[in-house]
């Protein structure tokens, strides 16, 4: 027993002699956007910068664009076709929330990129946590965007993964994706509405953006000014529906929107979540993602602090906890391989 535990803790240490967990980001492509807009385009490469300086065991990369073949697996051909070429209409774009420019086509391509990266690692290089440093695009609809989104990140990721996983492994990927951001995730339920291989839950502000709600597989709607205990509550409540949903096969992989925007500081969250409390809300959905062995792709999601550098914060903690994840991921692998 002891030659057991000594090969583990020197395979677990191989592991960690290169701690990097991979994380993509698509910052490069800056919006120009008017003064005074709401959208914190900013904060995207300050989570970037506050991640490759105080969080060596991250290993920050750019993100590839996604073709528009891929993005046609979640969305329209008509609706690629009017972002790509600049044909928005006006309201399209009001709807939106963000006027069209290359910039922004290329930033959503990779912002999508990233997502479709991130699930790659955590799949099928056998990471078990990987991230992406924006994303979360949870308002994009197959035949339409809204609310700062574009593309859908976590739909075009889940069908690509979906149809990869078939390709190698002549199996049905079922998929989680998991949405806490304060924000109903409507354009995703509305992708994967009627669609058993996907299991959608979303946690959010009951009178929150938008008005109009999709049904999720699983909706939990949370009442203005809910604090640290009442969230972690119904979070463990909506976790132990998903794997009661799930049985005796749970999914291949998980998608976790780890919006930043239930902060009390929030400027459009009406909850009242500390940065203690969403840093818990982050140990406990990976380690129950860890401990049901389901890998999983992070997308940072929403995040409009009073104080950007708060939202920044937030997010690099819930990097920190990935990092955590990531390393205990590959602790337990090499437990397992000694054992075996």
């Amino acid at each position: 027993m002891q030659a057991l535990f000594a090969a583990s803790q020197q395979s677990r240490g191989q592991f960690l002699e290169s701690p990097f967990v991979l994380a993509y980001h698509s910052d490069a492509f800056v919006l120009p956007l008017p003064p005074g807009h709401s959208f914190p385009v900013s904060k995207y490469r300050l989570l970037r910068q506050a991640t490759e300086t105080s969080l060596p065991g991250v290993r920050v990369a750019e993100a590839q664009p996604a073709s528009d073949g891929e993005l046609a697996l979640a969305h329209e051909p008509g609706w690629i076709g009017s972002v790509v070429d600049g044909t928005l209409s006006a309201a399209q774009q009001r709807e939106i929330g963000l006027p069209w420019s290359a910039q922004l086509v290329e930033r959503s391509r990779r912002s999508v990129g990233a997502t479709i990266m991130a699930a790659r690692a955590a799949l099928f290089d056998d990471e078990g946590v990987a991230a992406n440093l924006a994303g979360g695009t949870h308002h994009a609809y197959a035949h339409k965007g809204s609310g700062y989104c574009v593309f859908n990140d976590v739909a075009v990721a889940t069908r690509l993964m979906q149809a990869e996983w078939h390709r190698h492994r002549r199996r049905l990927l079922r998929v989680l994706v998991i949405d806490l951001d304060v924000h109903q995730g409507n354009g995703t339920a509305a992708i994967f509405r009627d669609d058993p291989t996907v299991f959608t839950l979303s946690m959010h502000g009951a009178k929150n953006f938008p008005l109009r709600k999709e049904a999720s597989d699983l909706d939990v709607e949370l009442p203005d000014g809910c604090t640290d205990a009442d969230y972690l509550a119904a979070l463990d409540a909506a976790l132990a529906a998903a794997w009661a949903h799930h049985g005796s096969t749970p999914p291949g992989l998980a998608f976790y929107l780890a919006g930043a925007d239930a902060h009390e500081d929030d400027r459009l969250g009406r909850l009242k979540l500390t940065a203690g409390g969403l840093a818990e809300r982050d140990r406990r959905m990976l380690a129950a993602l860890r401990e049901r062995r389901i890998p999983v792709a992070l997308s940072m999601a929403g995040g409009y602090g009073r104080n950007l550098a708060t939202t920044v914060a937030i997010q690099r903690r819930t990097l920190a906890e990935a990092l955590a994840a990531w390393r205990a991921w590959h602790g337990l692998r090499a437990v397992e391989e000694c054992v075996r």
